[in-house]
């Protein structure tokens, strides 16, 4: 009776360690991709400021700067617009401070729209 119950014991234990291995291991795959997919973003980040350097002027850099701090999604989709924009041929680089002023006006959401009826 000790021997069996000490075998079953054995094999609870084992069914547990192998559980904590699989599960261990999920956690570092998990990991490893989250890491892998940081630094893509961050390789992705790099590229995009470096193409601002060449494609806006300092004034346009430092109107981007602004919008990134206020609205960081914003900035990201304008500076892919940019982009996107410089491979089309639409504008010749470097775009200045006024053509920026305008794609930002272009994309953004009028509010002047909006009316407000009074009962």
């Amino acid at each position: 009776m000790s021997t069996s119950h000490d075998d079953e014991l054995t094999m609870l234990r084992e069914q547990r360690r192998a559980a904590l291995q699989q599960q261990l291991e999920a956690q570092a795959s998990q990991q490893a991709d989250a890491e892998v997919k940081a630094q893509q973003a961050h390789m992705e980040a790099a590229q995009l400021d470096a193409a601002m350097r060449t494609l806006l002027t300092n004034e346009a850099r430092s109107r981007l700067a602004t919008v990134a701090m206020a609205k960081p999604a914003r900035a990201s989709t304008v500076k892919q617009t940019i982009v996107q924009l410089h491979h089309e041929g639409k504008f010749t680089a470097p775009m200045s401070d006024e053509q920026l002023k305008q794609l930002l006006l272009s994309q953004s959401k009028s509010r002047r729209s909006a009316s407000i009826r009074r009962i």
